[in-house]
């Protein structure tokens, strides 16, 4: 895996750019992609009605709780690389921390690219509402691959006109952020601007219009505490939990946040009410124009997911559903930037710890930004966008959660009792409460799903394979656990 090694003299250091506007921007337009304009129908198609509206509200307490640790986290270790740096700190850089900081970079080689696919292929989507012939299907298939003892691994792909515009898609954005981050911070203002412009008009042409007869229209026993309820809120509760992602991207970018320590924490959290709030306010006002019942139709045929269009064409007519169809697309395209910005860190701080491949460390010499890793995850992003939108969703999250999220939360509460006196310039509130119900989330969002098992088993295949591949690249170069660990300093 290689010894440390610091940034090569003709490659000078990150620049610390962006203050507290351009962080919470950035997070505001990461979590605001294509996700809540496209998910509302597979959301209440897992509850069945109006009750989805569940599934946002506890996603939204659940982002509160996971983004409280990742506050604490980011205010305590302030530089690049986010949770590769924490998982590292909290279970020890030259043992145990390495191998879960290596398979953290490992499984972000899938999931970070799955995500901005997702935003990809959901921008794609919504340009069908313009050119309808995006959707045709030239081809379209699996792959299934049997492992012993847990059954069959599914993957599923399909090639559209839709396809090539989404991997278009890929390639402009990395262009785009193929500049000084100085730039990147003004331009993040300005698309800023553009979701919420986009947001506000959808919650006003709601308000005044505002159907409670229609938004209300609870089906018979939607609040019956059975077990097709829970059964239901999970699965909606993993869509909102897609929704709701982005707020820790600020913790990729630590060392280029201007006074980190109390900017990451402030940004975090801030943007995360924000959209709680936008989120909530946006799906009730769809619900009181169009029947939920419509939008159910269109989650099970897996098409004309472009809901908001469908709103506003009801209220304004066809000119504003046109209109809104551009400015989610826009806002779709501004997610996929701010997630290809602050994932393209990650690769570069693991490269400087020696945790990962060397070529990743570089810094361009004139634009001061890690290239190659920004090239690399433009690339599989790209080869990404074959997959369905549910079904990148689904591996997405869950891949997530197991490999990422669950172990920090748990190791936000070990680095509590194994390093007491070590400065936090944040705390969480009410500790250890949020923590544990991130960590009891979590779990429902795995297991509280029907055919929970197929997304796991991608989950358990990548650790599988993570695990082999650490030790390989371990005993070949003498570290732990078959040597000695260089040192990080």
């Amino acid at each position: 895996m290689g010894s440390p090694i610091k940034a090569e003299g003709d490659s000078p250091g990150l620049i610390r750019g962006m203050g507290l506007g351009s962080a919470t921007a950035l997070n505001m337009i990461d979590m605001i992609g294509v996700g809540p304009f496209i998910t509302m129908p597979l959301v209440l198609s897992a509850m069945g009605g109006p009750q989805a509206m569940l599934g946002w509200i506890v996603g939204a307490l659940l982002a509160v709780c996971d983004g409280l640790v990742s506050a604490e986290l980011g205010a305590a270790f302030p530089g690049s690389g986010g949770s590769y740096r924490y998982l590292s700190e909290i279970y020890g850089p030259r043992k145990w921390g390495r191998l879960i900081s290596f398979l953290f970079i490992w499984q972000l080689s899938f999931s970070a690219p799955l995500s901005i696919a997702t935003g990809c292929i959901g921008l794609a989507g919504y340009a069908a509402y313009y050119w309808p012939g995006l959707g045709t299907v030239y081809s379209a298939g699996s792959a299934a691959l049997a492992i012993p003892w847990a059954g069959s691994l599914q993957a599923n792909w399909i090639v559209t006109p839709g396809t090539a515009l989404a991997i278009v898609i890929c390639f402009f954005t990395v262009l785009l952020l193929y500049r000084r981050i100085t730039v990147i911070g003004r331009l993040s203002k300005v698309l800023w601007l553009g979701v919420m412009g986009t947001i506000g008009w959808i919650i006003f042409a709601g308000l005044t219009h505002f159907n409670a007869a229609r938004a209300f229209d609870f089906p018979p026993g939607a609040f019956t505490l059975s077990p097709g309820f829970f059964t239901g809120l999970g699965g909606a509760l993993l869509v909102a939990t897609y929704d709701y992602w982005g707020y820790y991207n600020v913790c990729y970018l630590g060392d280029e946040i201007k006074d980190p320590t109390r900017n990451i924490p402030r940004a975090l959290l801030l943007s995360i009410l924000l959209v709680a709030c936008l989120y909530l306010m946006m799906n009730l006002c769809i619900l009181a124009v169009v029947p939920w019942r419509e939008m159910l139709q269109a989650a099970h045929n897996n098409n004309g997911l472009y809901v908001v269009s469908l709103f506003m064409e009801r209220i304004y007519g066809l000119w504003a559903a046109r209109l809104v169809t551009a400015l989610v697309m826009v806002t779709a395209f501004a997610s996929v930037f701010s997630l290809m910005l602050g994932y393209s860190r990650v690769p570069y701080a693991a490269a400087l710890d020696g945790n990962y491949f060397r070529a990743f460390a570089k810094v361009h010499a004139v634009y001061r930004f890690p290239h190659v890793s920004l090239l690399a995850l433009g690339v599989v992003a790209a080869a990404f966008c074959f997959l369905r939108l549910r079904d990148a969703i689904a591996a997405l999250v869950v891949i997530r959660l197991v490999l990422q999220f669950l172990v920090q939360a748990v190791g936000l509460i070990v680095l509590r009792v194994t390093r007491p006196e070590m400065p936090r310039p944040f705390r969480m509130w009410l500790y250890p409460l949020p923590a544990l119900v991130a960590i009891a989330g979590f779990l429902f969002i795995l297991f509280g799903r029907e055919n929970w098992q197929k997304e796991v088993r991608y989950a358990a295949v990548i650790l599988l394979a993570g695990l082999a591949i650490y030790m390989i690249r371990a005993w070949r170069g003498g570290e732990w656990p078959f040597g000695a660990v260089h040192s990080s300093s």
